[in-house]
C-alpha cells in the first residue's frame, strides 16, 4: 500500500503537481530511468542494523524537497557523509540495514545524495521494498571489501567485485529486477501504459 506521504514525495521526485512545489534534482547524482546494471564506485563501510533514523533523522520528514534528504542522508551515523559521496558510491554494510520506522525517504535519501547500491548482509523487509519502488539497487551479500576500495556491482547477476574477488549474492527475481532497471515503481507502471 502506497500511503499518502509517499505519494507526494514520488509527486516531488517526478517533478510535482498542482499540490506540490516544484523541486529540480541534480541530474549528475540521480539517475531515474534505464540504469544500467553495472554500478562502479567507492565502498562506505556500515555496521550491523543501520536504522532509517540513521539514514534520515526524523527531525527532516516534514519536507518532501528530495535535496533536503540527500543533504542529510547518513548524518546519524557520518555527518559529512553527503558531502563527500560521490555518484555511483556504495553502502556496504552488516546485518538488518533499514531496520527501525517504516520510512519511504530513507532509500529516497541514500539515491538522491547519489549512492549507487545499498549492499548488505541482511535487509530489513520494508527497507528492501522501498529501495525496489525507488529505484535503488539493493544486494543481499556478504562481502569483503574495505571503506574507500573501489568496487564493481552487476545488480543483475548480485556480484560485488573488490579487490580483484568476486562475490556472489542473491540475485533479484526477474519482475523485481525489471522494476528496478525501469528506475522504481512509478517509471516502471508508466512504461506498461
Amino acid at each position: 500500500m502506497i500511503t499518502g506521504s509517499v505519494v507526494v514525495i514520488i509527486n516531488n521526485l517526478l517533478g510535482g503537481n498542482s499540490f506540490t512545489s516544484r523541486k529540480t534534482l541534480n541530474p549528475t547524482k540521480v539517475k531515474e530511468a534505464n540504469m544500467s546494471p553495472i554500478i562502479k564506485g567507492r565502498i562506505w563501510r556500515f555496521a550491523d542494523n543501520i536504522d532509517t533514523d540513521l539514514i534520515i533523522p526524523g527531525k527532516y520528514l516534514r519536507t518532501t524537497d528530495m535535496s533536503v534528504f540527500a543533504a542529510h542522508a547518513m548524518e546519524g551515523i557520518d555527518p559529512e557523509f553527503s558531502k563527500k559521496v560521490t555518484k555511483n558510491d556504495i553502502i556496504v554494510a552488516g546485518k538488518n540495514f533499514g531496520c527501525g520506522s517504516s520510512r519511504e525517504q530513507a532509500p529516497l535519501a541514500l539515491k538522491h545524495a547519489g549512492v549507487g547500491c545499498v549492499v548488505a548482509e541482511s535487509f530489513a523487509r520494508i527497507f528492501f521494498r522501498n529501495s525496489i519502488n525507488v529505484g535503488l539497487p539493493i544486494i543481499e551479500a556478504v562481502v569483503d571489501c574495505k571503506h574507500s576500495d573501489v568496487a564493481s556491482v552487476d545488480i543483475e547477476k548480485g556480484t560485488v567485485t573488490c579487490q580483484g574477488k568476486t562475490h556472489q549474492g542473491i540475485k533479484l527475481p526477474g519482475f523485481l529486477m525489471t522494476i528496478l532497471l525501469d528506475g522504481g515503481l512509478i517509471q516502471h507502471r508508466r512504461k506498461q501504459k
